[in-house]
């Protein structure tokens, strides 16, 4: 797997990809944490050694299922946690549906946990219809105006859809896919960051 650039060493999305529904602006390092660059138009970028990573800010926001209730990155301490930033109106979103609940489901007993950001959808009832038709099994934030995406400043490549972040159990990033995923693709990649240290008990 490729070395990527230190974690000071800005990295993210500032031309058009194809397979995402929607792309941004240019931005700069700063401080211990992330902010995207994607040289060469990127769109899998890894982070290694574990010590080269940076860490994202706080996530929280509603549980697109149950509303009224409150998800919070914070809930899964010590586990690998995979983001999805996703829209029902997107159509790369809805082709990698059944690949990202593949590899959910086949790494959830390695401490793995995964958690959605659904955007832009201003209809509750059709972000839920989409997670019910596509038989998703882990939660997802709703979060139609990307506010809880902006309280990680620019830390989040927060205008491309789908985005894909692998966090490490220290929630420091280990990869960002900037594009559609293939379960083959993912679950490797979250296989090897689960393994770099066992659960804490």
């Amino acid at each position: 797997m490729k070395r990527a650039l230190p974690a000071l060493v800005a990295l993210v999305c500032g031309v058009a990809l194809l397979t995402s529904c929607a792309t941004g602006d240019d931005a700069v390092a700063t401080g211990g944490t992330f902010d995207f660059v994607s040289p060469g138009g990127q769109t899998r970028i890894f982070y290694d050694p574990p010590a080269e990573r940076g860490t994202l800010g706080s996530l929280s926001g509603d549980d697109l299922m149950n509303e009224g209730t409150t998800i919070s990155l914070d809930d899964y301490a010590d586990q690998v946690v995979v983001l999805n930033v996703w829209g029902q109106w997107c159509a790369p979103c809805r082709s990698e549906a059944d690949d990202l609940e593949q590899a959910y489901q086949a790494t959830k007993d390695l401490g793995v946990q995964f958690l959605g950001i659904n955007v832009r959808d201003n209809q509750r009832d059709k972000a839920q219809d989409f997670v019910v038709d596509n038989g998703v099994g882990y939660p997802s934030i709703y979060d139609p105006s990307m506010r809880s995406l902006l309280a990680l400043g620019r830390n989040y490549p927060t205008s491309v859809v789908p985005t894909t972040v692998v966090l490490d159990r220290d929630h420091r990033v280990a990869a960002v896919y900037l594009t559609e995923l293939l379960a083959s693709d993912l679950q490797p990649v979250i296989e090897r960051v689960a393994a770099e240290s066992a659960p804490r008990q």
